[in-house]
C-alpha cells in the first residue's frame, strides 16, 4: 500500500494511492489507522509533500556499502556507523535543495529510507520489521567540503533542505531484488542492488535502538552506494528505488547574507 502526504485546497491530508487518485484518509495512518473519508482526490490536483516529518530525528548509516566505503578512502565499519540529521533538514518531492553559501561542494547520496511506526527500544533484529511502518526514498545531501573540514558530520549533513524524502511511503516493500539509482540531469551517477547493503535493515534497527529510542515517524537512512558526486544550482537530482518511485528535487544556491 502506498501512502501519500499531500496538500489540496490549502489543507494537508493523507491518502492511499489508487492508480491516478488518492483515497483520502481521516488522519495520519501511523496513529489513526486507515479509516477513509469517502473522498477521492486526483493525483494531478494534489501536491505531494514529504511523506513523513520525523518527530525527533533522522538516523543515518555511513559507509554501508563496501564500494562506497572504498571511494571515501577506507574500509567499511564492522558495526553500523551512525549519525543524525535534524528533522528541519527534511523536504519533500519537488521541493528545492538549497546549496548553502558556506559550502563550495554539495553532493548527492541516494538511499533507502525506513519509517519507524512504533516506539522501539532495545529491539532484536528478528523482531525489527514489526516496528517498521514503511519505506520511502531519501537523499542524504552532504556539504562534502564542510564534512571533511570539520572531521565530524553534523554541520555538513544538517543544513535545511539536506534530507529530501518521498514521494510516498510503501508499507509492503520487498527489497530482495530492488535497486537504487541516482541521476543528475538524467545522467546516472549511482546504481546498485539494495542487496549490496552491508548491514541489513533489521540489523540497523537493532543497533540504533540500543543507543536511543526510536519514535513513530523517525526515519532511518540506510546508506548509499558508490558514485556520490557534486551537483550545482540549476541541476535536477533524482533518486529512484524499485517499487518506491522517484524522488525528484531541483537545486538552487542560497541567497548571500547581507
Amino acid at each position: 500500500m502506498k501512502i501519500a502526504r499531500f496538500s489540496h485546497n490549502d489543507a494537508i491530508r493523507y491518502g492511499i494511492v489508487d492508480e491516478q487518485e488518492l483515497v483520502v484518509l481521516a488522519g495520519d495512518p501511523m496513529f489513526a489507522g486507515y479509516e477513509t473519508t469517502g473522498e477521492r482526490v486526483p493525483l494531478a490536483d494534489a501536491a505531494l509533500l514529504a511523506p513523513v516529518i520525523p518527530r525527533s530525528k533522522v538516523v543515518c548509516v555511513g559507509k554501508n556499502y563496501h564500494d562506497h566505503a572504498a571511494e571515501m578512502g577506507g574500509v567499511a565499519p564492522e558495526e553500523p556507523l551512525l549519525f543524525l540529521k535534524p528533522n528541519t533538514s527534511v523536504i519533500g518531492p519537488g521541493d528545492t535543495i538549497v546549496r548553502p553559501t558556506l559550502s563550495e561542494r554539495t553532493e548527492h547520496e541516494g538511499e533507502l529510507a525506513v519509517v519507524i511506526g512504533r516506539i522501539a527500544k532495545n529491539v532484536k533484529a528478528e523482531n525489527a520489521l514489526d516496528y517498521v511502518f514503511g519505506y520511502t526514498v531519501g537523499n542524504d545531501v552532504t556539504a562534502r567540503d564542510l564534512q571533511k573540514r570539520d572531521g565530524q558530520w553534523t554541520r555538513g549533513k544538517g543544513f535545511d533542505t539536506f534530507c529530501p524524502l518521498g514521494p510516498v511511503i510503501e508499507t509492503d516493500f520487498d527489497q530482495t531484488d530492488a535497486t537504487i539509482e541516482t541521476r543528475v540531469n538524467g545522467e546516472v551517477r549511482q546504481h546498485a542492488p539494495l542487496s549490496d547493503m552491508i548491514h541489513s535493515v533489521p540489523a540497523i534497527i537493532e543497533y540504533a535502538s540500543a543507543v536511543f529510542t526510536l519514535l513513530p515517524g523517525d526515519v532511518i537512512l540506510t546508506g548509499t552506494p558508490a558514485g556520490v558526486g557534486p551537483f550545482v544550482a540549476g541541476d535536477t537530482v533524482e533518486v529512484e528505488v524499485t517499487g518506491l518511485g522517484v524522488l525528484r528535487n531541483s537545486v538552487r544556491d542560497a541567497m548571500p547574507v547581507v
